[in-house]
């Protein structure tokens, strides 16, 4: 059993921001933190949003709203740790205090670390120890003596600050003792945290000028029950996957569909799309909800363009099984765009011919002459994205193709009058929902580490519309709505040839091979995540430290990380996951890298190793970080803490301990994970969330079952009553009911009441 907590925070606008710049405005951007950290001070701060936990408790299902910013102070916005012993020595009259060492300090400086001391006040004198730089784990290991004053009243401060060269000091935080107190306890000795100085008085002149975000905040906790407690919920829903449609009945998926309410129906969507990979049953998932979808009213030319059950499965699955493949085709596109930064406008309302630059005899360019050559350099994009499409094919994932010639068939099947329909189906989805949003936003499908700036943003909208109109197959429907789209009119119309081709190509090619009969339909090994890593050479024995090659290709799967030369090539090596004992970030000063993530796990010899890979941005070290430390969830020995260093010389770099397997000086953070589309199966997890929302629809589905059966143009009024529900209904409210019950008797015992006091006279 494990209790999981996920936070989901979406940052929609914001309004009323001050000016930063000499150009009279800003640019904005959030930087989201978690517990106590501090401000990042590189820039200028406009002002904060601080979200307790006893807030979201307030609201259960998540506020939605806009939130005052308020004012920023660089002296509240500490955190870390500092060891000390104070001792108050009354025969000398001396007030003792040793700074041994510190930890988790705020990175005030440009390089990720800060330069660090202590200074110390008490009784209007102040002493100051030496700087330790570069170091958010510094040690100093010196002693401070004050003569005692008399009375002895005064307090003690301890104060931690980041030594700067060039401007004012950074405040890192403080801890102050009551010496009247230590002279009671005579010595105190331990790790103290680190408080924020609220002596100074704040200044309210900007307060309530700052502006506000509008925000989407939820906090779901959940506890997740060992997986066999969901064995009966996951055989339940994979039965009514495999009976598919019947006449006459309301299908459960139908039931789901129906009284999902459209905001939780994506997480619903992708609930269900991961519980069907991990089953191996996602191709049967996903017919079942073609068959279901094409059984309703609909016109051809706008199949799966709603929000259901089925667009947003589909969606979802795409995300889920092909990210690598979306890479492989747009990246290289992606990329030019990005680093050409041309100039394209073809509507005459926005161009701005001052942003064309000249022509070659020195005179500005005209409007005409702006969108014709933006045309150009839009049909150069497109065409070179298109032909990456097209030869695609052989790449596209066989899961992906196989989903596609099921819902080829399905739509040939219910229009076979119209054959335009059948290759509308696939680019709804191959266009509209997954390219297309890719070219608009590459960052959020991690095909660029930044946003675009407001040049290179329009190019990509320019590109994902006409990406668009090629997956409508209509062209001349664009045109007539964007009439300035016309000059683009020819290479949309090659496009749609080349589409088609495509499609037929891919629905075409013959499906992988099923797996044998007489063996378990159990999930396959699964590829969680792989990519190239550059490995840093230390000292140790284990296969990765005595790799030849610096740059190796990862694979993760849900057995072992193994890696060798290049994608597809014998592996070299593999650990596996049971002997993986932590995955972390590496402090950016040990290998003049932020990117940089350590595994450490138990070799051959059962000694333990830490391999130091270096990943291309701090989206992948994300994603590997997440996906190591989820695939190692249950593993048993996991380290409770680590070094954010390495071990060079004879002292670690991070807290300069001279034991080289000794405890490591920060704690390790197993339960820190993206919580996306990205993240690796869990089916304990998907179930849990999916009993979490079934069970919030019980009186739902029986309400809305009844009212599907109901004939149409019967009278309103109550249905079913005292008749039997049917088998699959029944079985999912008792499997709900027994998951209910485990719950119950998985949440620890409430406190004994107070026993009650009796008088007597």
């Amino acid at each position: 059993m494990a209790r999981r907590s996920a936070l989901s925070i979406r940052i929609v606008e914001g309004r009323n921001l001050p000016a930063k710049d000499i150009t009279g405005s800003s640019d904005p951007y959030c930087i989201v933190k978690i517990d106590n950290e501090a401000i990042i001070s590189r820039d200028d701060v406009i002002g904060k949003v601080c979200i307790t936990r006893d807030m979201l408790a307030e609201h259960p299902k998540g506020y939605s709203g806009w939130v005052s910013l308020s004012e920023v102070d660089p002296d509240e916005e500490v955190q870390g740790e500092i060891h000390l012993r104070v001792e108050v020595l009354g025969s000398r009259r001396l007030l003792c205090c040793t700074v041994l060492e510190a930890r988790d300090l705020a990175r005030k400086d440009r390089n990720g670390a800060s330069d660090p001391f202590v200074r110390l006040r008490y009784n209007g004198k102040a002493q100051e120890s030496t700087v330790v730089k570069k170091s958010c784990y510094p040690r100093w290991n010196e002693t401070f003596e004050f003569e005692l004053a008399e009375p002895a009243g005064e307090k003690l401060c301890v104060e931690v600050w980041d030594w700067d060269l060039v401007g004012r000091n950074d405040f890192l935080g403080k801890v102050v003792f009551s010496v009247q107190g230590l002279e009671a306890a005579g010595q105190e000795e331990g790790w103290f945290r680190l408080r924020p100085d609220k002596s100074k008085p704040r200044e309210d002149e900007c307060r309530g000028s700052l502006g506000s975000l509008q925000l989407q905040v939820r906090l779901r906790d959940e506890t997740v029950l060992p997986s066999h407690c969901y064995q009966p919920l996951v055989q339940l829903l994979c039965q009514e996957v495999k009976l598919g449609c019947q006449d006459g009945q309301v299908h459960l998926v139908t039931l789901l569909d129906e009284t999902t309410t459209a905001e939780c129906r994506q997480e619903v969507a992708i609930n269900l799309v991961k519980l069907f990979l991990g089953q191996g049953l996602i191709k049967e998932f996903l017919d079942l909800l073609f068959e279901l979808e094409l059984a309703k009213p609909c016109e051809p030319n706008t199949l799966f363009r709603s929000n259901s059950l089925a667009s947003k499965s589909m969606e979802s699955f795409l995300k889920v099984t092909g990210m690598p493949y979306l890479h492989a085709v747009l990246g290289p596109t992606i990329t030019r765009v990005f680093e050409e930064k041309k100039y394209v406008e073809l509507d005459p309302s926005k161009v701005e011919v001052k942003d064309a630059g000249c022509s070659g005899l020195h005179r500005v360019q005209t409007e005409g002459e702006v969108i014709e050559q933006g045309c150009q350099h839009l049909q150069s994009y497109l065409g070179e994205l298109l032909d990456a499409i097209v030869k695609s094919a052989p790449a596209c994932p066989p899961v992906i193709r196989a989903a596609f010639q099921q819902l080829f068939r399905r739509v040939e099947e219910r229009f076979p009058q119209h054959q335009h329909a059948k290759f509308v189906a696939v680019t709804s989805f191959l266009c509209l929902r997954f390219f297309s949003p890719a070219i608009m936003t590459p960052k959020l499908f991690h095909l660029r580490e930044t946003h675009a700036d407001a040049r290179t943003s329009r190019t990509l909208l320019l590109l994902a519309k006409a990406v668009q109109m090629v997956g409508n197959m209509e062209p001349a429907a664009g045109r007539a709505k964007e009439a300035w789209l016309a000059p683009l009119l020819p290479a949309l119309q090659q496009g749609i040839t080349q589409m088609k081709a495509f499609i037929t190509r891919l629905v075409g090619m013959e499906e992988e091979e099923e797996e044998g009969e007489g063996r378990p339909p159990g999930p396959p090994t699964a590829v969680v995540k792989e990519g190239p890593l550059i490995v840093h050479k230390m000292r140790g024995k284990g296969p990765l430290l005595a790799a030849a090659a610096k740059k190796l290709h990862f694979c993760l799967t849900g057995e072992a990380l193994s890696f060798g030369k290049s994608p597809g090539a014998e592996h070299n090596g593999a650990i596996a996951l049971a002997d993986i004992l932590a995955a972390e970030k590496v402090e950016e000063k040990s290998f003049g890298s932020a990117h940089v993530m350590q595994v450490v796990y138990v070799g051959a010899g059962g000694q333990q190793e830490t391999a130091y890979l270096q990943c291309k941005c701090i989206n992948e070290l994300n994603q590997w970080l997440s996906a190591l430390r989820k695939v190692c969830v249950n593993n048993p020995h996991v380290l409770r803490d680590y070094h954010p260093g390495v071990f060079r010389g004879d002292k670690w770099s991070c807290c300069h301990q001279r034991e080289r397997t000794g405890l490591g000086c920060d704690r390790t953070r197993h339960g820190v994970t993206l919580q996306d589309w990205s993240d690796p199966l869990d089916p304990a997890a998907e179930a849990q969330r999916l009993f979490h929302h079934l069970q919030g629809l019980r009186g739902t589905l029986r309400e809305k079952y009844w009212e599907l059966l109901r004939p149409e143009g019967a009278q309103n009024g109550p249905q079913g009553e005292g008749a039997p529900l049917p088998e699959g209904l029944s079985r999912l409210f008792r499997v709900l009911g027994e998951l209910e019950g485990c719950h119950r008797r998985a949440q620890p015992p409430a406190p004994p009441a107070p026993a009650l006091l009796q008088l007597q006279t």
